[in-house]
């Protein structure tokens, strides 16, 4: 399953994309992954998700980035909630051109039981169609 949090630039995305990884902890009976590409955050996900930076890893491009969810998810196969901010930034690409990307993403979640949250700096009625049905 995928979530999408969205919004323009200063809507707070980040925060309830934090709110939603440290909330859910309590009841997650499963690993929590919270997936961004700065370390400016790492102080407000609580010590129980675990928190990657995606450039210590160099990430670069979409392909090496579901890479590499793959990789988490084949590493820990129960993870259960995987977030991701600033999914745009991470993968270099803008949103309209992720398609790609949230197939893979989509297909990761129902073959693993996942549930992905991600960040899209769009307002809702902007989004791409193969984004906007998970909102």
């Amino acid at each position: 399953m995928i979530k999408i949090i969205c919004g323009g630039k200063g809507a707070g995305k980040t925060k309830q994309i934090i709110q939603a990884a440290n909330s859910n902890v309590a009841n997650a009976k499963g690993l929590s992954v919270f997936i961004t590409d700065t370390k400016r955050y790492m102080y407000d996900i609580v010590r129980d998700v675990r928190f990657i930076d995606v450039n210590d890893y160099v990430v670069a491009g979409e392909d090496a980035f579901c890479g590499f969810v793959k990789g988490i998810v084949a590493g820990n196969h129960d993870t259960e909630y995987v977030y991701i901010d600033g999914i745009a930034r991470i993968t270099g690409k803008a949103l309209p051109d992720l398609a790609a990307t949230f197939y893979m993403l989509d297909k990761i979640a129902g073959d693993s039981g996942l549930i992905i949250t991600i960040t899209c700096s769009c307002e809702k009625e902007n989004l791409p169609d193969f984004i906007a049905k998970y909102c």
